[in-house]
């Protein structure tokens, strides 16, 4: 069987998990927003469309906020205040609701032996949380990564490409254009695995970066159906 790729690198937050809307639904609720799951989901990718095309850093996170509140129908009166209550309770221990249908796939891969790690920004949680869900390195009860590389561990953050530096020696023997890397930020993740030499794909279930001149899909799962040739 021949593949497109030789291994495959995941960001977390947005490909693998979402801030857990369990807690945000009823915290936004309150301001009159939609309480189903799937209105959370896409109000996650209205604040990423919204980040990147503002080019916020990776610590600036009021334009997701306000996206985020606008996107499950906060009402307008509420909306300044919803945001603010989001950036002070949308924690980095939050990130930890796995998507469902990212599962699938995850298991799909490895079932078929597909090399993968995880590269994310995060504060030295992100690790911790996945084990409780959906991946570990080595062997275990989930999915087995190569490495999960949490830059608050490592000392480097993306955008800057050197943080691919941790997580590339587990994957020696494949060329780095041979390898995915699958992220949710246009400007920390296109822009760090471009620059790393890898090569780079957005989630993007909702298009809304049409146009954009690098690989979009709209799940990990599109992932593994075009990944053989």
């Amino acid at each position: 069987m021949v593949y497109r790729f030789d291994a495959v690198l995941f960001d977390a937050g947005g490909v693998l998990v979402l801030p857990d809307p369990t807690v945000l639904v009823p915290l936004l609720a309150y301001y009159g927003g939609a309480t189903s799951v799937d209105a959370h989901r896409r109000a996650h990718y209205a604040g990423m469309r919204d980040k990147s095309h503002e080019g916020s850093p990776e610590g600036e996170w009021l334009v997701y906020d306000e996206a985020y509140v606008a996107a499950v129908g906060v009402r307008d009166a509420d909306l300044a205040e919803a945001a603010d209550v989001l950036n002070r309770t949308r924690t980095p221990d939050l990130w930890r609701w796995p998507i469902p249908d990212t599962l699938v796939a995850l298991r799909r891969l490895a079932g078929a032996g597909f090399p993968m790690g995880v590269v994310s920004n995060a504060k030295g949680q992100v690790e911790g949380s996945l084990n409780r869900s959906v991946c570990q390195v080595g062997d275990g009860p989930l999915v087995s990564m190569r490495c999960i590389i949490d830059s608050e561990v490592v000392g480097v953050e993306k955008p800057d490409p050197r943080i691919f530096d941790h997580a590339l020696p587990h994957f020696a023997e494949f060329d780095r254009d041979r390898i995915a890397y699958i992220g949710d930020s246009v400007a920390m993740d296109i822009a760090s695995s471009t620059a790393a030499g890898l090569h780079p794909i957005l989630i993007d279930p909702y298009d809304d970066h049409v146009g954009a001149d690098f690989e979009r899909i709209p799940s990990v799962g599109a992932f593994v159906d075009q990944l053989v040739i």
